[in-house]
């Protein structure tokens, strides 16, 4: 069949096509299991015939031609995460406290006390790695995608998890005396006091052994379990709680080996990734500053600065897995979605 017939064919019919529920587009190309051209409809669903009307229902052929019908998924414009979004803000785009460059608002969550609508991202993005106060501006899009204060302030910054850093080691007091010298003490006390009833002149004199060994007391490192924060949005109508490219999250689930995750970030968009460790304990550098983090999760490559901040989601379905806060040209490190959210009093 000639290609110019099938192009004729699509022209006739594309707006009775176009018109069916569930069709988003019509082009030309070839049947899956034949090669014949054919006019191709693009459904966001494809749907057993079953399940069809006769007026849903594509026709087997058009002016003679074949048809094939193909599932797309819902067709969006793949807009810019660093974009200034108004008048409604999605998850998975540029924000910001007033003082840092930008990382990437993960999603809404609901406070567990009070119902209110929050925004969750990093303590590092939304706190300024704790120098920041309850109360500051927060900036969508962030300082360095153009966001400025006031104009593009919608959130102030509700509370943080305080991140702990290497350089406040502290040294534990030493170990309070044991037992045995609390016992010999009473014993001590008991034979004088009883010495000085029947008139003895007598005292027993408490001795203390030489120790064996020395104790040597090590300095402790403290540790993070997530680096976390949220902000309180000046109006909550302007986010839809829907991550760009991704959709709106149902829940959370536990990471596990293998698992197949994706997320939307500020610098590298919509990326998907595998599973690769779980339980990691790993120090990370905030500028001069180390950080140490227990009980993480660490997939290969997926983010670059500022992707910080971004919610990891399950592959399969639209499942919370963890909160991303680190990485490198090798591994995107994310901190485990239910700590994240005990740690901030707060529910997906």
């Amino acid at each position: 069949m000639a290609m110019e017939q099938v192009f004729q064919a699509q022209a006739a019919h594309q707006d009775e096509l176009l018109a069916k529920p569930n069709v988003v587009g019509v082009a030309v190309g070839r049947k899956n299991l034949t090669g014949e051209l054919s006019v191709v409809t693009l459904v966001e669903q494809k749907k057993p015939l079953a399940a069809l009307s006769a007026e849903e229902a594509v026709p087997k052929q058009v002016d003679g031609v074949r048809t094939d019908v193909i599932e797309v998924g819902y067709l969006r414009a793949f807009q810019n995460p660093r974009d200034r979004f108004r008048p409604t803000i999605p998850s998975g785009v540029s924000i910001g406290h007033y003082k840092i460059t930008a990382g990437t608002l993960g999603t809404i969550v609901t406070d567990r006390t009070t119902g209110e609508k929050l925004l969750l991202s990093n303590n590092h993005v939304l706190a300024n790695s704790n120098d920041a106060l309850v109360g500051d501006p927060l900036l969508q899009p962030g300082p360095t995608d153009g966001g400025q204060n006031p104009a593009d302030m919608v959130a102030r910054l509700e509370r943080f998890v305080r991140i702990r850093f290497t350089d406040e080691t502290e040294t534990p007091p030493p170990p309070p005396p044991g037992e045995s010298c609390d016992i010999v003490a009473v014993i001590v006390a008991l034979t004088n006091a009883l010495a000085a009833l029947l008139g003895s002149s007598s005292r027993v004199a408490p001795t203390t052994a030489k120790p064996q060994t020395q104790t040597t007391v090590t300095a402790q490192v403290p540790t993070n379990e997530v680096d976390a924060a949220v902000g309180k949005p000046v109006d909550p109508n302007m986010f839809t709680g829907e991550i760009l490219n991704i959709g709106m999250i149902s829940g959370t689930k536990a990471a596990t080996l293998g698992m197949k995750v994706r997320k939307m970030g500020r610098t590298t968009g919509y990326t998907e990734g595998t599973i690769n460790l779980l339980n990691a304990t790993v120090n990370v550098a905030y500028g001069s500053k180390t950080a140490r983090f227990t009980g993480q999760i660490i997939t290969g490559p997926i983010s670059q600065g500022g992707d910080s901040g971004s919610l990891i989601v399950d592959g399969t379905e639209n499942k919370a897995v963890g909160l991303l806060f680190a990485g490198s040209n090798l591994a995107t490190i994310f901190n485990p979605i239910d700590r994240v959210l005990d740690a901030l009093s707060i529910n997906i």
